[in-house]
Parts: structure tokens; sequence; C-alpha cells
């Protein structure tokens, strides 16, 4: 039998039991499947090694503890750094301004309001937002046109700042 075959065979014969073992030590199913990853990279890069081991699995549960008293070891220094350094100090709430912003973003369409945040709160020109979504120039400027229209509406004529002409586009 190949050595791939071998280590697939004996994958499917013990990967359920050590992610049940996995998730017994972290209490974490995405912990768990990580642990249990890792421990088959392990596995299969000692597996010459290995294929002569009397008990195969026992040294995967090994690893698989190993790896998560580690974890544990990483989220206690991590627990103390963060202990020992002072709170960061308090954020304050967001102005009036922003939250009728926000507020009138959600009332538009998803194309237009991702075409607006990439284009004023990421500085991307019309052709790189053309670019990242697999669009037509002609479609983002009308993202954008019809975006700042939406917003208009939606604040009304209390925030004129808020929404700008189309003489930026070209950027």
């Amino acid at each position: 039998m190949r050595a791939a075959d071998e280590f697939d065979e004996f994958y499917r014969d013990t990967s359920r039991r050590l992610a049940r073992y996995a998730y017994g030590l972290t209490g974490d199913p995405g912990d768990a499947q990580d642990l249990v990853q890792e421990a088959y990279a392990r596995a299969w890069q000692r597996w010459r090694r290995l294929a002569d081991y009397e008990d195969r699995e026992a040294w995967l549960r090994l690893v698989v503890t190993r790896l998560s008293a580690d974890r544990w070891r990483r989220l206690g220094v991590r627990r103390a750094r963060a202990a020992a350094e002072p709170p960061p100090p308090h954020a304050p709430p967001p102005s009036e301004d922003t939250v009728l912003l926000i507020r009138a973003m959600r009332t538009l369409p998803v194309a237009h309001r991702r075409a607006l945040a990439l284009h004023y709160l990421l500085d991307r020109s019309v052709a790189e937002i053309a670019h990242e979504t697999g669009s037509s120039l002609g479609t983002v400027k009308s993202w954008l046109s019809r975006g700042r229209a939406g917003l208009a509406a939606a604040l009304g004529d209390s925030h004129p700042t808020f929404v700008t002409n189309g003489a930026d586009d070209a950027h």
C-alpha cells in the first residue's frame, strides 16, 4: 500500500475521534479543528517514521494535547499582557452628523453604498472601483451619482456638505 493511501485510511479511521478529543480539550469547535488539522499535518510530515509506531493515534492525541496546552499558555500570556496595560481611552460617541450619514447610507442599495465607501472613504478612483467590482466605468459612475442623489434625498437640505458634486469622479 502506498504511503499516501495508508495515511488517508489512517485519517478516515481516526479523524472523528481526534476531533472529539480536541473539542473536549478546547471547548471550541473551531479551535478543535485547527488543532486536529495541525496534528495531521505534523503526522504527514513524519509519516514514514510514524508508520512503524504501534499506536499512531496515541501520538496524534499527544500532539493535540501539547498544541492545546501551548494555545492555553499563549492565551494566558496575552491576558497577562493585556491586564498589565492601562485600558484604552474611551472613544467619543459618534457625532450627530456621522449618525445621520450612516442612517442615510443604510437606505441605499448595496452597490451604491459600496461605490461611495470605496470612492470617498478609501479614496479609490472610478477605474479602480470598476476593476475591483468587475463593473464598467459607466456603471460605477452611475452608482456614485445615484448614491449621492440617494444621500441627498435621505439627508434633505439640512446637510449639503455630505453630498458633493460629480467633479471628483474622474480621479
